[in-house]
């Protein structure tokens, strides 16, 4: 019984030590934003993104600007989201907070391009090449 229990922990362990490269693999070479969590505190809403950098290169510094709909679907303010430097292969979660707005005030968050892409070792437009947008929030996320 210690024995299969011993391999059950290895087996687990193991597991969670390639999920991180199995999501690599699938992501490819591509940034990847998700819009994970949004919270309403006092009258402002923060958002939480999680990042994956995809490529097999860092980038020093991105920065995307956005555009923000209401729930009726009416922009709401133009902004830029400075997600700082991302890694190779790494996961960041940045948060953003919208002021004088709560979240169910929100109803879609537009990726409009990026404003700054700061690579060495990539092509200009790594920021922007095949970016895969998701939400889970019933905020909707595009580009």
């Amino acid at each position: 019984m210690t024995t299969f229990r011993t391999l059950a922990i290895a087996a687990a362990a193991c597991n969670a030590l390639a999920a991180p490269a199995l999501a690599q693999e699938e992501l490819g070479a591509r940034l990847s934003i998700e819009l994970n969590a949004a919270e309403t505190e006092g009258e402002a809403c923060k958002m939480s993104f999680v990042v994956i950098n995809g490529h097999d290169s860092d980038i020093a510094k991105a920065v995307f600007e956005t555009v923000l709909f209401n729930a009726g679907g009416q922009v709401d303010r133009l902004t830029l989201f400075d997600f700082g430097a991302l890694p190779a292969g790494r996961t960041r979660v940045r948060q953003f907070v919208i002021p004088a707005t709560p979240c169910d005030g929100l109803g879609r968050v537009l990726f409009n391009g990026a404003d700054t892409c700061e690579v060495e070792a990539l092509a200009p437009g790594a920021c922007e090449a095949d970016l895969r947008l998701e939400s889970r929030t019933s905020i909707d996320v595009v580009g």
